[in-house]
């Protein structure tokens, strides 16, 4: 079976990531060098984006009860961290072709007890910020642009007039560290402040790190073909899914309390592996996995009743293949029986709930309904895509068939 992603990270970077975990070095130095090398914007290497998010509104000490516009499909703990700081998100819906949100969309949701706008790429898109930016000046409302799904490892570092963009180096991410995030402030005193923030914090262990590290190795080697379908016969035969299992082992704040979890600073060993990682440049894979998504949105025009997202974007680098189905589960189950793993909303993304008074953002409410994702990858070939492409176009010539002998009988 072809998993539906890899984590994106080889041999000898895992190595020299457990190597570190054993070498001593200084950690202000390795952050220095990072944050030096990524902008000439104020950067800040963290431990994650949730960490850099959550030291940066206890700095700003917003009135509790400020309002920050929200791009409607986010990362769920990003809504989290900010009602923990007693403000409410509000969400701004989408247009999941574009994936963007339009000015339009955010004056209507702008109060008076606007102070915030947070605006999330999504899927490896990049929505144009010209807009936004003019929007939130205008307004005079602080702009925090979450980059971690718009990386994929080129030079492109986000909106220079963003008063903070963020990225993430996390497990499912391109050009992967399994941790760690850059922050870049356009305001260094901002900047400063948050840094001396979080100084105060704990350091991750080596220890956590290293164990992060072996577990990962593992989900490498399970993921060529032949592994990952023994993974999954495992994982039946003992009265689960695979899906249930790897979303269980991949969930980077898992147990334990959320906050004490993300309020530490990175360990020496993972700001090592970070900076090799963002030393090596453009990656072949990053290239292979957008050609190979490119290819199957092509081939499922016009031959399958699947709806696949961000097909306007303004700039896509494919960075996962995400698509609408009415028949998702049954979908899932044939890809599966043609040796395809594909996941029905299995991501940590999720829709922003509406506060009282508030509009839903129902357009990313009937996407998730149906959303489900498909295998797009730099493991893939040419043949693998159009195999792909095939069993999604005989699903929907079977689901026509049923639909019409059901007719026929009634």
């Amino acid at each position: 079976m072809i998993p539906r992603k890899r984590i994106d990270i080889g041999g000898a970077d895992l190595c020299s990531g457990i190597l570190g975990c054993f070498t001593p070095g200084n950690a202000v130095a390795l952050s220095t060098g990072i944050e030096a090398s990524w902008d000439a914007r104020a950067n800040l290497a963290c431990l994650s984006v949730r960490s850099g998010f959550d030291a940066l509104l206890t700095v700003l000490a917003l009135p509790r009860g400020s309002e920050v516009l929200v791009s409607a499909v986010t990362i769920a703990d990003m809504p989290r961290i900010l009602e923990a700081h007693g403000l409410i998100p509000v969400p701004v819906d989408l247009n999941m072709q574009t994936l963007a949100v339009s000015p339009a969309s955010l004056e209507h949701a702008r109060t008076p007890r606007t102070r915030m706008l947070l605006i999330a790429h999504l899927f490896g898109s990049r929505m144009p910020m010209q807009e936004i930016v003019k929007f939130s000046n205008e307004n005079n409302i602080l702009l925090l642009e979450d980059c971690a799904q718009g990386h994929t490892g080129d030079p492109w570092r986000g909106e220079p007039a963003a008063d903070v963009s963020l990225f993430s180096f996390g497990p499912v991410k391109p050009a992967t560290a399994l941790g760690g995030a850059v922050l870049s402030f356009r305001d260094a005193a901002l900047r400063d402040r948050v840094r001396d923030h979080m100084a105060c914090w704990p350091r991750q262990a080596r220890s956590a790190y290293l164990a992060r590290l072996i577990k990962y190795t593992l989900f490498a080697l399970f993921s060529s073909r032949m592994a990952f379908g023994m993974l999954e016969a495992v994982c039946r035969w003992c009265g689960t899914t695979h899906e249930k299992f790897v979303s269980s082992a991949v969930r980077g704040f898992a147990g334990g309390d959320f906050f004490v979890q993300i309020r530490r600073q990175p360990s020496v060993p993972l700001l090592r592996l970070l900076g090799r990682r963002l030393g090596q440049g453009v990656q072949a894979s990053a290239v292979r996995r957008s050609a190979m998504s490119r290819k199957l949105q092509g081939l499922l025009r016009g031959v399958s009743d699947a709806s696949a997202i961000g097909t306007q974007a303004a700039q896509h680098m494919h960075w996962i293949f995400p698509l609408m189905h009415e028949h998702g589960d049954a979908l899932i189950q044939h890809l599966a029986a043609h040796g395809f793993d594909a996941a029905y909303r299995a991501s940590s993304l999720g829709v922003v709930a509406a506060p009282q008074g508030a509009a839903s953002a129902t357009e990313a409410l009937r996407t998730f309904a149906s959303l489900l994702y498909l295998p797009a990858h730099e493991g893939m070939d040419e043949q693998d895509v159009e195999s792909l492409a095939i069993a999604i176009a005989e699903f929907k010539q079977r689901q026509t068939s049923q639909a019409a002998g059901s007719l026929k009988m009634s």
